[in-house]
C-alpha cells in the first residue's frame, strides 16, 4: 500500500466528514485539477483577471486550474452554480462586484452574496472608461463633445451585464448630462464591444482589460474614466469627477477568488496561502498592471468585509437609481 494511503487510514476510520478534512489536511489537497468558474463569457476582464490568478496559483498548488466560462443572467448563472458545487475545494469562483451587484437590481437572489461563498483573496481594482464607437462622429473625441453632439438623439449605450457597474454609471452619466439613453444588456465585455464596434451601439464603460488595445488603437475611443485617478497608460482621459459629474463615479468595485461555504478550513487555507503568494509575484503585478488593473490583494477577512461594504453602496446606488431589471 502506498504510503499516502496510509496516511490516509486513520482519517477514513473516523468517519466520511471527518475523514475528509483530515485527509486534506494531510496534503493529499489538491490531487486533480481544479475548476475557476467565470460568470461572464471568454474574451472580457473579469476571464483576463481569472487567468492571470489561475497561472499564478498553478505552481503553488501543483495541479493545473481550468476556467469555465459561464455567462449569463449578469452572472447569475455561473454564482449560482458555484455556490451549489461540493465544497470540496476542486470548484472555485473568480467574480466582480456584480457578484453582489445583479442580485440587488434584479431582485433574485438564487444565492446569499455573503453567506453562501468564503471568501479566498481580492487580487485588484480597476477604472472602467465611457468610450464611444464608429456609430458616434470620429470628431467627436472628449465628453463634452458626445454631450453636445447628444442631445436630442436617441442614444443607445450598453452595459456588459444587467446593475453591473457600467450599467448604472451609464443612467448615472445620462441623468447628470441630460440625455436620452436606451440601455442594451449583454453578457460580458467581448459582446458588447462587438456591437460597439459594429455600429450597433453608441456608447458604454469598459474595462482596460478587455478593451484597453482597441482604445490605445482608436478603434474606439475612451472619453473619461470613472475613479479618482486617470487610468496609468490613458493619462490623457479625465476622471467624471475632473469634468464635474458627482462623487457618485468614485464607488469602486473587486475582482477576486471565492470558494463555497462549508469548504473545509485545510482546503480553504491551502487555496488562500497560494492565492496570496500568486498576487504578490512580480509577474502577476506585471501583468495586471499592462492592463492597468492596480494589483491591491485582500486577505478573507477583508476581502469579505470589501464585499458586505459594497452590497450596502449598491443597494443604496440601485435604490436612488430606481436601477430594477426583470429578471
Amino acid at each position: 500500500m502506498h504510503r499516502r494511503h496510509l496516511l490516509a487510514l486513520p482519517a477514513l476510520l473516523a468517519g466520511p466528514a471527518q475523514a475528509q478534512a483530515q485527509i486534506q489536511a494531510q496534503g493529499v489537497f489538491p490531487d486533480r485539477p481544479i475548476r475557476f468558474i467565470v460568470p461572464f463569457p471568454p474574451g472580457g476582464g473579469t476571464d483576463t483577471w481569472a487567468r492571470i490568478a489561475a497561472e499564478g496559483m498553478q505552481p503553488e498548488l501543483g495541479q493545473t486550474i481550468i476556467i469555465e466560462n459561464r455567462g449569463g443572467g449578469g452572472g447569475l448563472i455561473g454564482t449560482e452554480a458555484a455556490a451549489k458545487v461540493p465544497p470540496d475545494g476542486y470548484t472555485l469562483l473568480f467574480t466582480i462586484t456584480t457578484h453582489i451587484q445583479t442580485p440587488v437590481v434584479m431582485k433574485r437572489f438564487p444565492y446569499d452574496p455573503v453567506a453562501d461563498f468564503a471568501p479566498i483573496g481580492r487580487l485588484g481594482t480597476t477604472a472602467i472608461l465611457f468610450c464611444v464607437g464608429p456609430g458616434v462622429p470620429a470628431g467627436v473625441t472628449t465628453l463634452a463633445e458626445f454631450i453636445a453632439w447628444g442631445r436630442g438623439r436617441d442614444l443607445s449605450f450598453g452595459s456588459y451585464a444587467p446593475g453591473s457597474t457600467g450599467h448604472a454609471f451609464a443612467l448615472m452619466l445620462a441623468e447628470e448630462a441630460q440625455l436620452e439613453m436606451t440601455h442594451v444588456a449583454y453578457r460580458g465585455e467581448t459582446p458588447m464591444l462587438q456591437d460597439m464596434l459594429g455600429g450597433s451601439i453608441h456608447g458604454g464603460f469598459h474595462s482596460m482589460a478587455a478593451a484597453g488595445e482597441m482604445m490605445k488603437a482608436g478603434r474606439v475611443r475612451a472619453l473619461v474614466c470613472s475613479g479618482e485617478a486617470r487610468v496609468p497608460s490613458m493619462p490623457q482621459v479625465p476622471t467624471l469627477r475632473e469634468s464635474g459629474f458627482s462623487a457618485r463615479f468614485s464607488f469602486s468595485g473587486f475582482s477576486g477568488l471565492l470558494a463555497p461555504a462549508r469548504t473545509p478550513p485545510p482546503v480553504l487555507d491551502r487555496l488562500v496561502a497560494a492565492f496570496r503568494i500568486a498576487a504578490a509575484k512580480p509577474e502577476t503585478h506585471q501583468r495586471l498592471l499592462a492592463i492597468d488593473t492596480i494589483p491591491s490583494y485582500q486577505d478573507p477577512a477583508a476581502f469579505r468585509a470589501q464585499i458586505e461594504k459594497n452590497l450596502r453602496e449598491w443597494t443604496e446606488i440601485a435604490t436612488r437609481l430606481n436601477l430594477s431589471i426583470e429578471g
